[in-house]
């Protein structure tokens, strides 16, 4: 019999004096969480589930049995986790509150914005600049597709469509990620100039990459994707989504801290939309606050996909900006450190009101309960 141990927060707060201080920080940010459930699977079915509040947590734990009580303390301390700050070449960007990622896609046939760019450089700068200007953090770009049923990019053809993109970015100063999964496009990328590794196999495509990461000392952005090979959405079978979400980005952060990669380097993310079903996907966004037990910082990256659609008549993906932002104000309100978006000045203009509540909120005393 195998069991394994969860801690995901269940009730959230703006601010810790409304609930008299009995709330934690949730992974260092502006979230604060003060219930949670405790849950243990036994060969991926679960077992008990039971709800308990942040002060009673040290003795929940106290009495788990042994073989699980040192993973609930390490949950319980990462949930508790802040996290440094990611220096990208001259750009600190900070973990304290979520920062925006903006999506620069040079290629031809991306769902949202496929071909925009590809056949001007100019333009594609142009589009990153007022990105940059508009509030973005980091600068995402890819040379290749990930959406479902799109064919294999030939490695030479990717690392022509975003080397250069990329040597210009990060000569101007900017924070710049290479969206690949491929070793030899992340080698050259980092060469250019790119201060963090995105890869959508989680390190699992290219057995040089992790390699390739772990001496380049660079951040990396681990997803969760279920499919091998060039199709990411393949295999996608779950006993419980959130759960077998959650056990996958474990196994690979475990496996980049094994291969050298620093813990305060990896960055992760669950992979909405990828071999996930609509009902999936839900789930995971309603989760999200969970992942912070992995104990590190998370990136979630839902801006215009299919969900959105399924959930709006089947709006076209440039249709899908009111979808989009409500999805990232989750993912601020779960504590989510980085949000990878198609509409920067958007996402960023709800981001600064949604500082501004809790800004608001923790200077409300009127919350504080009467002793």
């Amino acid at each position: 019999m195998t069991q394994t141990l969860y801690i995901r927060p269940i009730g959230l707060a703006e601010s810790p004096q409304g609930e008299d201080g009995e709330a934690i920080r949730l992974a260092g940010g502006l979230v604060y969480a003060f219930r949670f459930a405790l849950i243990v699977r036994e060969n991926g079915s679960i077992v008990s589930r039971a709800r308990v509040s942040a002060p009673d947590m040290p003795g929940a734990l106290d009495r788990l049995p042994t073989d699980l009580a040192g993973e609930g303390q390490a949950q319980w301390a990462a949930l508790r986790r802040s996290h440094p700050p990611l220096q990208c070449g001259p750009r600190t960007v900070r973990l304290d509150q979520p920062q925006v990622m903006g999506i620069l896609n040079m290629t031809p046939d991306s769902f949202s914005d496929g071909g925009k760019f590809l056949d001007d450089p100019a333009e594609a700068l142009n589009h990153a600049a007022a990105m940059l200007e508009a509030g973005a953090a980091i600068i995402d770009v890819g040379g290749e597709s990930t959406r479902p049923g799109a064919p294999a990019v030939w490695e030479g053809d990717e690392l022509k469509r975003v080397a250069p993109v990329i040597e210009k970015l990060a000569a101007g100063g900017a924070a710049v990620s290479i969206d690949s999964r491929r070793s030899s496009v992340i080698e050259a990328a980092i060469a250019a100039g790119a201060h963090i590794v995105n890869d959508v196999s989680a390190l699992r495509h290219d057995p040089r990459s992790i390699e390739i990461v772990a001496r380049s000392g660079l951040p990396v952005v681990l997803m969760h994707a279920p499919g091998n090979g060039d199709d990411l959405h393949g295999d996608g079978r779950y006993q419980d989504v959130v759960l077998d979400v959650f056990d996958g980005l474990r196994e690979r952060r475990d496996a980049a801290l094994a291969a050298g990669v620093a813990q305060d380097r990896i960055v992760l993310d669950p992979g909405i939309g990828f071999g996930k079903s609509l009902a999936e996907n839900l789930a995971l966004i309603n989760a999200l606050a969970l992942f912070h037990a992995l104990g590190q910082p998370l990136l979630v990256g839902a801006s215009r996909k299919r969900m959105i659609g399924a959930l709006s008549n089947e709006a076209p993906a440039q249709q899908r900006l009111g979808g989009s932002l409500l999805l990232a104000a989750k993912a601020f309100d779960a504590g989510v450190q980085l949000v990878r978006v198609h509409d920067v000045a958007e996402t960023v203009q709800a981001l600064h009101v949604w500082r501004g509540l809790r800004d608001a909120a923790l200077t409300d005393f009127s919350q504080m309960g009467a002793n």
